[in-house]
């Protein structure tokens, strides 16, 4: 009972989650033959396609001197670097050629690395799996293979539609995250005459429960006071309308809204860059209104105006973070933020000792705030 009769303060680490896939860039920012800069989880890497199409990621940075890879020439299946013009797989990063040794030179150049990293694409997405760093000094070797797939939206008929958007954050990657689960802000940031209004603020009760690396809000009618809702509804003529609202770690955002034969459903993540910046991405598909024109458009204009008022609040919020970096949880609204913290130490802690992971919740439990 003490967890409700006072706030709780809280520090957020900052700490960035390896082992998991993350977005890396939109397929179409990735041309065949081109190298493209990222930074993920504060790793310079240069991405590109191969002749093939597939997509491929290195660190940016040549094991010889340090020169940028992106900076070099890609040819075929092999970069080369601009310093020395050094040759590297771009799939493997295994070194393929050192022009400076002479034929009496013995070097084992296949020992080689400039480090590599898996790729995926799904969904107009690149993404990679971040593995744990090696230790210091420990050089670069061979990527090894993911212990399991990307994630990918989920999808319930052969025919849909899909758009995406992505936007920067200019905040750590835990704001990010427990804005993004946030239940309480609706009202007073995303006002729109099409949406809800501030004046719409009504009780509102929710089931959660537990799920492997995370939690899901239960399957619920929809809130009475947001248009599009309401539109659905009519549109469907669906008996019921229910969502379901799932956060797995590291930083994943399920949302799927089904109403008879019709479904909605996205998958948003929130991407450490640095520990001061962050990238929202949100992929949405969808078979209701397939008729409509310009409906993957409508749909993007939509998720933009949303994102971009989240990017603003947050980048005001930034500007305080600078002096008073502790939060003030309440229960019930913040507790999806408490089981975020919970969850990702709960983590740490499992492969730090090399056990199983504890999950925070206990089981099942009821939420109620006002929004």
């Amino acid at each position: 009972m003490a967890e409700l009769e006072a706030p709780q303060k809280q520090t957020p680490d900052s700490l960035m989650l390896f082992g998991f896939w993350y977005r890396a860039l939109p397929s179409g920012q990735v041309q065949r033959s081109q190298l493209v800069k990222q930074t993920l989880l504060e790793i310079p890497l240069v991405i590109g396609r191969d002749p093939q199409g597939r997509p491929f990621a290195l660190r940016d940075a040549c094991p010889h001197r340090g020169m940028p890879l992106s900076c070099g020439h890609f040819e075929e299946q092999q970069i080369e670097c601009s310093y020395h013009g050094w040759r590297f797989d771009a799939h493997t990063g295994q070194c393929q050629l050192i022009p400076s040794l002479t034929p009496d030179q013995n070097l084992k150049i296949d020992r080689i690395y400039a480090g590599s990293f898996a790729c995926s694409e799904y969904d107009n997405y690149i993404w990679i799996y971040i593995p744990e760093p090696a230790p210091a000094g420990a050089g670069t070797t061979k990527a090894l293979e993911p212990p399991f797939a990307a994630p990918r939206v989920p999808t319930f008929s052969d025919k849909y539609k899909i758009a995406h958007l992505t936007a920067d954050m200019p905040v750590s990657v835990d704001h990010g995250i427990i804005g993004l689960m946030d239940p309480a802000h609706g009202p007073f940031v995303h006002q729109a005459w099409w949406w809800r209004s501030r004046h719409s603020i009504h009780e509102k009760q929710k089931a959660f429960e537990p799920i492997p690396l995370g939690f899901r809000m239960s399957a619920h009618t929809p809130s009475s006071n947001s248009a599009p809702y309401k539109l659905l509804r009519l549109y469907a003529d669906a008996d019921s309308i229910t969502t379901t609202i799932d956060f797995v770690l590291p930083n994943l955002r399920y949302e799927t809204i089904r109403a008879g034969k019709y479904w909605f459903s996205s998958l948003t993540t929130v991407t450490p860059i640095t520990r001061n910046h962050c990238r929202i991405d949100v992929v949405a598909c969808w078979n209701l209104f397939r008729w409509l024109p310009f409906g993957p458009e409508l749909l993007k204009y939509v998720f933009a105006k949303f994102v971009e008022q989240d990017r603003r609040t947050m980048e005001m919020q930034s500007e305080g973070l600078k002096y008073n970096p502790h939060l003030m949880l309440i229960d019930d609204a913040d507790r999806p933020a408490k089981w975020y913290f919970q969850l990702k130490q709960a983590y740490l802690e499992s492969r730090r000792n090399g056990g199983e992971m504890k999950h925070p919740m206990p089981g099942p439990v009821t939420l109620k705030w006002r929004s």
